[in-house]
């Protein structure tokens, strides 16, 4: 019994994977808009003196998206980020092969096994929401083997404790992928944007998630602006992404992206956002 046991949570495990790209200097997804105008917005400095995700300053003209203070997209814009260094580790404590792509890193621990990749790590935001909220009956995932949830109510057995919560998102990152994810949430246009939406691809055979962690608007063009956070494979620590295609606007990305969002390792399109579905 523990050998099968133990070859299903490998086949498993290797579901999870999202698609690698060797991830050097040579291959960023970038894609440069020749026939754009040089812009006058000051660029935002990478510093590490940024706390909070809230505290990366916002491009001049723009303002940053209030949240009620309950709120997912409150909670994600108040997530602290490493300050002693921008080094994006791996779970064995490894530096990810591509240190460029980052504009800031999480103070999210990673954890010690190669479990939380890219969708892993949004559904890792959205629990922890929730179990800072206590409301653990809300906590659940589906996995991809029949497609049913799995509630941290009926795991925890009466076991709240914060140990016990990552022991289950541990539970779910093994059985759990971008296409058991994808199927639990629902499509979003692109105008309706909100802080804690996903893009979200589940691939032919591998897909990749990131999430949006912060958005700003310009009051008087009513253009709206965000930033995205990843993990990816092997699993590392989660990273607020660079935007490549618009140095100025970087870390930003504006929402008039066109029909494909060049981020620094995927690509998406305008068609793959999608939100968690409220209980």
């Amino acid at each position: 019994m523990f050998w099968k046991t133990s070859i299903l949570i490998i086949f498993s495990s290797i579901l999870i994977f999202c698609k690698s790209n060797d991830c050097n200097s040579s291959q960023y997804n970038y894609k440069k808009d020749k026939n754009k105008e040089q812009s006058l917005i000051t660029p935002v400095p990478q510093d590490s003196s940024y706390k909070y995700i809230k505290s990366i300053p916002v491009p001049d003209g723009f303002k940053r998206v209030d949240s009620e203070s309950n709120s997912y997209a409150f909670f994600i814009q108040n997530l602290e980020l490493k300050q002693d260094n921008n080094i994006v580790y791996l779970y064995n404590g490894e530096k990810k092969y591509n240190q460029n792509a980052q504009f800031a890193v999480l103070k999210i621990d990673v954890g010690t096994s190669d479990l939380q990749q890219c969708a892993d790590a949004v559904m890792r935001l959205r629990g922890e929401f929730l179990y800072s909220q206590k409301k653990y009956s809300e906590i659940h995932f589906n996995f991809l083997s029949d497609g049913k949830p799995r509630y941290f109510d009926t795991y925890a057995e009466g076991d709240y404790s914060y140990k016990k919560f990552r022991k289950y998102m541990n539970y779910i990152f093994s059985y759990a992928n971008t296409s058991s994810l994808l199927d639990e949430l629902k499509s979003v246009e692109i105008t309706e944007m909100q802080i804690g939406d996903v893009f979200i691809q589940k691939g032919s055979p591998y897909g990749h998630a990131i999430t949006v962690v912060d958005m700003a608007e310009n009051s008087e063009t009513g253009e709206k602006i965000f930033m995205i956070a990843q993990s990816y494979m092997p699993a590392q620590e989660i990273h607020i992404l660079k935007n490549f295609n618009n140095n100025d606007f970087s870390p930003w990305y504006t929402i008039d992206f066109g029909k494909s969002l060049y981020t620094p390792e995927w690509t998406f399109t305008n068609n793959d956002l999608h939100r968690f579905q409220i209980d």
